[in-house]
């Protein structure tokens, strides 16, 4: 959607005015999560949060729509399957306070891959871990058609 271009913006502040420009020239993407009409963006300590309130103002009306295609309903939903993951394994599985551990994964079908606590995305095939307690990992392969999770633990005596 995109803010019309005759929109009035003169009753907004000169922050706002910036981002109501964005709007009128870019647009944005409309995503129906429950809220209705609800602007949102990503948190900074450098916004004005009571001003950006002002931007509440807005209706839909205010709005046109630049593209509507494709419209997904049940029936013509892009269907695929969850990656998979083949296997994912620690060597060792169980070490001494102070040694490392090497994960290892074989994965299909992921776009990207996550691996939790405290590590995030990776890449490749394995990664170099160092727990100082007894951590159950978990690796998260998110594809185009949903997300797939397996888990190893590492003991540490």
């Amino acid at each position: 959607m995109r803010l019309k271009a005759s929109f009035d913006m003169s009753g907004f502040s000169a922050k706002n005015q910036v981002i109501l420009t964005a709007l009128k020239k870019y647009g944005m993407i409309m995503a129906d999560n429950g809220s209705a009409m609800y602007l949102s963006g990503a948190p900074d300590d450098r916004w004005d949060n009571n001003d950006l309130h002002n931007l509440g103002d807005l209706h839909a009306s205010d709005f046109e729509v630049v593209q509507m295609s494709p419209v997904y309903t049940s029936g013509n939903v892009p269907k695929g399957g969850d990656p998979r993951i083949a296997s994912f394994t620690a060597t060792p599985n169980s070490l001494s306070s102070g040694q490392s551990a090497t994960l290892n994964w074989n994965v299909s079908g992921a776009s990207y891959l996550i691996v939790a606590p405290g590590i995030a995305a990776v890449r490749g095939s394995s990664i170099s871990v160092r727990p100082t307690a007894t951590t159950t990992y978990t690796l998260s392969a998110t594809g185009p058609f949903g997300r797939s999770q397996q888990t190893v633990t590492v003991t540490v005596h």
